[in-house]
């Protein structure tokens, strides 16, 4: 049996939260499998987080290498991933943006799936366009269809992949996207790689219930794939006693060794990546954790675990840091914190004259 600790500190591990590691950005990410990306400066502060001498110049390179990209990925949202990991599960993800369709409702009246790809992939090979464009062409083409549903569509059925510029946090707001097959030089794999994707989550996030990485990667039919991955598996349970499975050499530290403090940004995944998120975030605390309209915040974590969020704001020059606990903190928490978010700061704000860090109480 695995304590919630236990759970912690082996999450952490793998997660490059014990220590920040000397490896590339792309060895990183693909260690991650992944890293949400739904806005473009996370990643960043992601790296940064977790990263021994991180650069924002080395993430804009490897995109502009194109040995990472930003692409909708798990859970039908847009990720950064290597390149490599694109091309293998690309089509493993297929089956749940096809069902991520649903949502559209009655949106999706008229709306031929098949024929929108077909169109669009037409119009990508004819250079990168926005979103804003493609659905414009499109409507032209469909006019029956609801012009949303055809982008939407769009998303999620053809492999696309945004087009990095030197935009400070590497894209603009309204980014070009081009057909991945063309910008990385290779089709997705024809066939589904659930079993390696399964592998490369424990990696990553385990130990982890079939449930979790359910909840990861937004994939419903994984069953058959954990009942032939078991004998190669090691096997836990929860004090709940729920089922985990785990890869037999990965990290699993005591669960007394020491977490720093750090800062994880908006929509990290660590903060996503299990259906049970105690190992990261108390139940109590999971409310706090999501903005009316959706936002995931980003948390703070001292002694491995999240103990509130923290927004930044910059002024005259003056950078600014404000942690909101969810309970109040220990001194040696503070005093963590504050150095950490210290140097987050002059990641942040290289430029600012003062760094501010404050504690303050309340959404």
């Amino acid at each position: 049996m695995l304590s919630v600790r236990a759970l912690n500190r082996a999450t952490l591990a793998r997660q490059l939260l014990l220590a920040r590691e000397p490896i590339t950005v792309t060895e990183a990410v693909g260690r991650l499998c992944g890293m949400q990306a739904q806005e473009p400066k996370p990643p960043y502060l992601g790296l940064w987080t977790r990263l021994d001498g991180f650069q924002a110049s080395d993430l804009h390179s490897a995109l502009h290498d194109r040995s990472l990209v930003r692409a909708t990925m798990m859970r039908a949202t847009l990720h950064l991933v290597t390149g490599d990991d694109y091309t293998a599960f690309r089509t493993t993800m297929q089956p749940m943006l096809d069902t991520a369709l649903r949502v559209l409702g009655d949106r999706a009246e008229n709306l031929d799936v098949p024929k929108v790809v077909q169109v669009a992939r037409a119009l990508f090979e004819r250079g990168p366009r926005t979103f804003n464009e493609a659905r414009a062409l499109l409507q032209e083409e469909f006019p029956d269809v609801n012009d949303r549903a055809l982008g939407y569509a769009v998303r999620l059925c053809v492999p696309l992949v945004m087009v990095p510029t030197e935009d400070r946090w590497g894209f603009p707001r309204n980014s070009q996207f081009t057909l991945a097959d063309a910008w990385l030089g290779a089709d997705p794999s024809p066939g589904p790689a659930i079993d390696e994707l399964l592998l490369r989550y424990l990696a990553a996030y385990g130990p982890a219930s079939a449930a979790d990485a359910q909840t990861w990667s937004g994939l419903s039919a994984t069953a058959e794939a954990w009942e032939r991955l078991r004998p190669r598996l090691r096997v836990f349970t929860d004090d709940k006693g729920r089922e985990l499975f785990d890869l037999p050499d990965a990290p699993r530290p005591d669960e007394d060794v020491p977490a720093p403090a750090r800062f994880l940004p908006e929509f990290d995944s660590l903060v996503l990546a299990h259906a049970d998120r105690r190992r990261v975030i108390a139940d109590a605390h999971r409310p706090s954790l999501t903005t009316k309209n959706l936002r995931v915040r980003a948390v703070f974590l001292w002694d491995g675990f999240a103990h509130g969020v923290w927004e930044t704001e910059y002024k005259r020059r003056v950078a600014t840091l404000r942690l909101r606990p969810f309970e109040p903190l220990p001194r040696a928490a503070i005093d963590e914190l504050t150095t950490e978010g210290e140097s987050l700061l002059r990641f942040l704000e290289p430029e600012a004259r003062e760094a501010v860090v404050s504690f303050v109480e309340g959404d």
